[in-house]
């Protein structure tokens, strides 16, 4: 039995004359959190994008519920974003409105909810993440973990089946880097949600992998446990993993 929801086969991505990703094969299992790593430039982001289609890949299969989604529309694709949070790596969240406002724009553009029950989602979401007390504050007023808590919060508003997250961790001081996957982890249990997160902090790679996919110069070297990966004997990976870059 198949247990991913994402399945991915010999996918290649090109920019003009640039192969980003060369026959990328992987899976991303059901309930669990993936890490995509690897060295800058390696296709980590670029392989997010595809499956998002915000980027065409020149071949291959993107497989997500079930479904081949390669081909699809724009519009016949919308369905499955629905079932997608995406917390970007500079929180994006928009400056001249309130973080309540912030966190109501899925709401208010996927659904026909009434705004009291709006207003009373966004108050439980912001309370899954700690952050009720800055319903009314704008994104100036809230410190960079502040802003990518608020940033999740909009990223979870519509209940996602698969959270996507581009290096969380990134200017962040390693005790806000912490208490943020911790909570990552507890809304992936809370939630019964899949995650896939991008980064490259070594520190939050062992808190929260429960599976890692390893990405080098655009090839899939390694995909399995954090516990596996470490016993592969992939000089690549050994590598990035004594010094945490590459």
């Amino acid at each position: 039995m198949n247990n991913s929801v994402i399945d991915i086969k010999n996918l290649k991505v090109q920019y003009g004359d640039n192969t980003v990703l060369h026959n990328v094969s992987a899976s991303i299992p059901k309930n669990k959190i993936t890490v995509i790593l690897g060295g800058s430039g390696c296709g980590k982001t670029t392989l997010i994008k595809s499956v998002l289609k915000l980027h065409h890949p020149t071949s291959g299969s993107i497989n997500i519920f079930g479904n081949e989604t390669i081909n699809l529309s724009d519009e016949d694709f919308v369905p499955y974003l629905k079932e997608v949070g995406m917390l970007f790596q500079n929180g994006a969240l928009l400056n001249s409105i309130s973080v309540a406002d912030n966190v109501a724009i899925p709401l208010e553009q996927h659904t026909n909810l009434p705004k009291p029950i709006i207003d009373r989602i966004i108050r439980v979401k912001l309370e899954l993440v700690n952050l009720s007390h800055a319903i009314h504050l704008f994104p100036s007023e809230l410190s960079g973990g502040m802003k990518k808590r608020a940033a999740l919060s909009r990223a979870i508003a519509l209940d996602p089946k698969i959270l996507f997250c581009d290096e969380p961790s990134a200017g962040l001081d390693p005790i806000t880097s912490e208490n943020l996957d911790n909570l990552i982890i507890k809304l992936k249990n809370q939630l019964n949600m899949t995650i896939v997160i991008v980064t490259h902090e070594l520190a939050s790679i062992h808190r929260i992998a429960d599976e890692i996919i390893f990405l080098d110069k655009g090839y899939v070297l390694y995909q399995g446990t954090l516990n596996d990966a470490k016993k592969a004997r992939i000089p690549e990976l050994n590598r990035f993993f004594s010094v945490g870059t590459y």
